[in-house]
């Protein structure tokens, strides 16, 4: 299912030498999907949130659970731990595709390489969430998240950039909190422009 570094193990049962953690269980979760591929959480939980249905990898000394929606999207992964002078932490090599969907696919790839340049100009992105019934579920962060002109950007920008190079998609919904974020409901400079126009 998936394996787990010599350095990994080892700050893993470090980590359990604490009173603390004691008996814990090592979670890996898929959360969802952003710019960067898919989004994790590694965690400790106590024994007693062992889902049913979770799966259950032992390892020398300690136990993965992985819940059902994760498993095949973690298939072959390796968890390793990497230190150096701009990181530290848990890095999951995974070589599964972020989306299965040759649709979700192409959505994804105009994100990054066309429509995520553009937004980070103005210091926001936005992700798929997710992709079904010809529609796509996306998300604004960053300075894009309750900006006043997300609506322009959207309407204008990322629904008319996806549904021109991809027809099949025939609504694209933001899924946004807009009211919440570091700036909710900012004006923008005065220009009333997108942040794609």
């Amino acid at each position: 299912m998936i394996e787990i570094t010599e350095t990994a193990e080892k700050v893993i049962k470090d980590l359990l030498q604490d009173e603390s953690k004691s008996g814990m269980s090592l979670r890996m979760q898929i959360l969802g999907r952003g710019p960067g591929g898919f989004q994790y959480a590694v965690r400790f939980v106590p024994e007693e949130d062992q889902a049913a249905d979770d799966e259950a990898v032992q390892f020398d000394g300690f136990r993965v659970l992985i819940d059902p929606e994760t498993a095949p999207n973690l298939k072959d992964s390796t968890l390793d731990y990497q230190e150096d002078d701009f990181q530290r932490g848990f890095l999951i090599e995974n070589p599964n595709p972020v989306w299965k969907d040759s649709t979700a696919q192409a959505v994804q790839e105009l994100l990054d390489t066309k429509i995520n340049p553009g937004l980070a100009s103005h210091g926001g992105f936005v992700a798929l969430l997710d992709y079904k019934d010809d529609t796509a579920y996306i998300t604004f962060g960053g300075g894009c998240q309750g900006c006043g002109l997300v609506d322009v950007t959207l309407k204008e920008g990322v629904e008319v950039a996806i549904r021109e190079a991809l027809p099949q998609v025939k609504k694209v919904l933001d899924t946004t909190d807009h009211t919440t974020g570091k700036n909710p409901f900012y004006s923008g400079d005065g220009d009333g422009s997108s942040a794609l126009s």
